[in-house]
């Protein structure tokens, strides 16, 4: 089943069978035909400690987000100040005649 996509609802049905109805992981997946890390991940996603996770995946989407804007402005950082020393040099150049 590689590959396969599973609807939100088969995933939360899955993670009710471990935490409200008691059932083992390796058993659920099993039954299911799922890898058990599939089923850590959706336990971890919308299981008991979902609001954690969904905090924990938000922080990581804004550290991603400021990283990539900080690359971005240390680019365009560092062409301005390549521009300034090529246009200070072309001024040098103009007086000295």
């Amino acid at each position: 089943m590689a590959g396969e996509r599973y609807t939100q609802e088969f995933k939360i049905a899955a993670v009710q069978q471990i935490t409200q109805e008691g059932h083992s992981i390796p058993d659920v997946a099993r039954r299911l035909g799922i890898t058990t890390k599939s089923l850590y991940n959706w336990r971890a996603r919308y299981g008991d400690n979902a609001p954690e996770y969904q905090a924990n995946q938000a922080q990581e989407g804004e550290l991603k987000r400021l990283k990539a804007e900080l690359k971005r402005v240390t680019q365009e950082r560092d062409t301005l100040k390549e521009a300034a020393v090529f246009f200070a040099n072309e001024s040098k150049k103009n007086t000295r005649s």
